[in-house]
C-alpha cells in the first residue's frame, strides 16, 4: 500500500464538504468575492484536493511565522513553503476582509465560485525575512524572490477553505488524479512502492534511463509527476512536455510507469521547493521521490553564481526523509556509451571510456536550425512533437514594424513588401496600415499619447496572434512613441521575431509630398495633434533598419527588408 500522508491524514475537502455543496454554493452567492490570480488557483486546487495536506486553508500568520522559521506548521508538521494568499488595501476596504469575514473565492478564467474563506486572521509579513529564509537571499534575480517583492501584495490573509466547485480543467482530462485518485489507481494496479519523477522538462532518452534504473534499484513503479501548473519563466508550454510524456510511456517496460499531472505554481526555491516536492508526492501516495542536484534550482544570480549549491537540495531531503516516510533517490546523471550504446552513470564510468552528449543549449540549437538529433539521445516520437512545436525559421511568422511621419512612404513600402512576401509563398501574409487598420480596432480612440498607446497595443496584440499563427505581418503606423514601440515588441517577440523599419523620410519631404492638404491643415490649426507639426514623433533608439524615401526608391527598400529576413533564415533565398 502507499504511504500514509503527510500529517497522518489526507485533507480532501471536497470528500468532507460533499454533502453540503448545494447549501455552500448557495452561500457563496451571498458573499463578497475574491477573485484569483493563476498562482491562487493552483495553490487553492492542491489545498481543496489534500495535495497541500495537512493544510486546510491559507496559513495564518502564526503558521506562516512558523514554516519560514523552522520548515514547520505550529503543529510541528513538516511544511517548508508559506502558502499564502496575499490582498492589497483596496481589497481589504471593498471586500471587508476581516476576522470572522466570509469571502468567496472566484476563478479568474470562469468567474466560477470555487470556495469559501473564512478569515482567521490578516497579517503584514516580513518579506525581507521570507525572501532570506525561503529562497536564501533577498536577490531579486530570483524569481521567487522577485514575485515576492514586485507581485505579491501587501497583506496575506489567513484561513480555512470549505470546497465548493472543482476547478475546470479541459486539458489532458486522463492524466489528472486528485491525490486520493491516485492512491486508488496504485492500488488497483497493486503497486507497493512508488518512485516519483519530478519534471518541468521535456524527458529524453537518458531520463527513461534514470527512472528505469531507479525504478529497479527500489523494486518499484515510476510516477513520471510533471508540473502543469506555473513553472520558470521561459520554460516549454505544458502542452508540448505532456505530448512528449506520452510519447515516452510506451518505452517503458509493460507496466512499470504511470504519468499523471501535477497542478502546482513552483516558486523554484531549491532546497526548501525540493523538501516541499517529497511531501507533495508523499500525499499524492510515492513512497520514493528523485531530487536532482540543484533540484528546482533557478539559475545564477546577480554575481553569475548559482543560487544554490549542486548538493543542497539532497542533504535538505534527506536530513528529513525518514520523519517524512518517503525515501530520497538521489539523481544519477546519465551519460551515454557509444561502444556499449548504453546509458550509464557518470560515477560508474572507467575513466578514459568514450562518451557523447548533447546540452541543452546544443538541444535547442538543433531545433531552431533543424540539424538532426540522433536516437541515442532521444526517441524519434518525442523529437517529432519538439520540432512540431519549434518549426525551422523559415516555418515561423514574424512582423515587421513600420515607423515614421505620415507620407514618409512606410504604406508604400508595406504594400510593396506584402506583394513580394505574397510572389515567395509558403506563409501567409498579413497588413495592418495605419489609416485603415485604425478604423477597425481603434475607432473610438483620439490621438492623445495614451489613446495612441492604446492603439499600439491593440496592433501589436493582433501581430502578435497573427505571428503565433505562422503569418508574415506587416505593420504600418505612425507610432511616434518609443515606449509603445518597445511594449510592441516585447509583446510580439513572445509569439516570433519583431523587426522595427523606421521610415527616416524628413518631415520637410514628407510636407512636401503631401497631396492631401493634411499638412497645411494643421499648420493652419484646423488639425490638432497632428505628429511632427503640433505632436512630438521620438526617434527609434535601436531600429533593426533606418530607410530613406527620400532618397531611396521603394523597390530597393524593400530588397533591404528581404535581405533582413533572409539574414534571419525567415525565408528561403527569393
Amino acid at each position: 500500500m502507499a504511504n500514509t500522508p503527510n500529517g497522518g491524514v489526507l485533507k480532501d475537502l471536497f470528500a468532507r464538504d460533499l454533502p453540503r455543496q448545494a447549501e455552500l454554493l448557495a452561500e457563496a452567492e451571498q458573499l463578497p468575492t475574491l477573485t484569483l490570480s493563476e498562482r491562487h488557483l493552483c495553490d487553492l486546487e492542491l489545498i481543496l484536493n489534500g495535495g497541500f495536506s495537512p493544510l486546510e486553508g491559507f496559513m495564518t500568520q502564526k503558521d506562516y511565522d512558523s514554516v519560514v522559521s523552522t520548515h514547520r506548521l505550529v503543529d510541528g508538521c513538516l511544511m517548508s513553503m508559506p502558502i499564502n494568499l496575499d490582498v492589497d488595501q483596496a481589497q481589504i476596504d471593498e471586500l471587508g476582509i476581516k476576522e470572522g469575514a466570509k469571502l468567496a473565492l472566484r476563478d479568474l478564467r470562469d468567474d466560477r465560485i470555487l470556495a469559501i474563506l473564512t478569515v482567521e486572521d490578516v497579517y503584514t509579513p516580513d518579506k525581507v525575512k521570507e525572501a532570506i529564509e525561503v529562497f536564501g537571499s533577498d536577490d531579486d534575480t530570483h524569481p521567487g524572490v522577485k514575485y515576492l517583492f514586485s507581485t505579491a501584495k501587501e497583506f496575506y490573509v489567513g484561513g480555512k477553505l470549505e470546497a465548493v466547485n472543482r476547478l475546470e480543467h479541459y486539458d489532458f482530462l486522463d492524466l489528472r488524479f486528485t491525490p486520493s485518485e491516485l492512491r486508488s489507481h496504485f492500488n488497483k494496479l497493486g503497486w507497493q512502492k512508488v518512485v516519483a519523477f519530478q519534471t518541468r522538462n521535456p524527458m529524453h532518452r537518458a531520463h527513461r534511463e534514470l527512472t528505469v534504473r531507479a525504478a529497479r534499484s527500489q523494486q518499484a513503479n515510476v510516477l513520471i509527476h510533471p508540473v502543469v501548473g506555473l513553472t520558470k519563466p521561459g520554460d516549454i508550454d505544458h502542452f508540448t512536455r505532456v505530448r512528449v510524456y506520452k510519447a515516452l510511456l510506451p518505452r517503458y517496460p509493460n507496466g512499470m510507469a504511470a504519468l499523471a499531472l501535477l497542478p502546482l505554481a513552483m516558486r523554484m526555491g531549491g532546497p526548501r521547493e525540493a523538501l516541499w516536492h517529497a511531501v507533495i508526492r508523499k500525499n499524492h501516495g510515492a513512497t520514493h521521490f528523485i531530487v536532482g542536484r540543484d533540484h528546482a534550482g533557478p539559475g545564477k544570480n546577480k554575481n553569475g553564481k548559482d543560487h544554490y549549491g549542486p548538493y543542497d537540495a539532497q542533504i535538505l531531503v534527506q536530513k528529513y526523509q525518514e520523519e517524512l516516510g518517503i525515501k530520497m533517490v538521489e539523481f544519477q546523471e546519465m551519460i551515454y556509451l557509444p561502444e556499449k550504446d548504453e546509458y550509464w552513470p557518470r560515477d560508474s564510468i572507467p575513466e578514459g571510456t568514450a562518451t557523447l552528449n548533447i546540452s541543452g543549449t546544443e538541444l535547442r540549437n538543433r531545433l531552431r536550425t533543424g540539424k538532426e538529433i540522433p536516437e541515442w539521445f532521444s526517441y524519434p516520437e518525442v523529437v517529432k512533437v519538439l520540432r512540431e512545436q519549434n518549426p525551422l525559421p523559415k516555418e515561423k511568422g514574424f512582423t515587421i514594424f513600420f515607423t515614421g511621419y505620415t507620407n514618409s512612404g512606410k504604406e508604400q513600402i508595406a504594400r510593396a513588401l506584402q506583394a513580394t512576401l505574397n510572389q515567395s509563398g509558403g506563409r501567409s501574409v498579413s497588413l495592418l496600415l495605419g489609416d485603415a487598420i485604425r478604423g477597425e480596432l481603434s475607432s473610438e480612440l483620439g490621438f492623445s499619447r495614451r489613446e495612441r498607446d492604446i492603439h499600439i497595443a491593440r496592433l501589436a496584440f493582433v501581430a502578435s496572434e497573427l505571428t503565433k499563427a505562422g503569418a508574415a505581418t506587416i505593420v504600418a503606423p505612425i507610432a511616434p512613441f518609443e515606449e509603445a514601440r518597445q511594449q510592441a515588441r516585447e509583446l510580439v517577440e513572445k509569439s516570433g521575431p519583431f523587426f522595427l523599419v523606421h521610415a527616416a523620410t524628413p518631415l520637410e519631404y514628407c510636407e512636401k509630398m503631401d497631396r492631401r492638404g493634411i499638412f497645411a491643415a494643421a499648420r493652419a490649426g484646423k488639425v490638432k495633434g497632428f505628429t511632427g507639426i503640433d505632436d512630438p514623433y521620438e526617434t527609434p533608439k535601436k531600429a533593426d533598419l533606418t530607410v530613406d524615401i527620400s532618397k531611396q526608391n521603394v523597390r530597393s527598400i524593400v530588397h533591404e527588408i528581404i535581405l533582413l529576413l533572409e539574414s534571419n533564415g525567415l525565408l528561403d533565398q527569393l
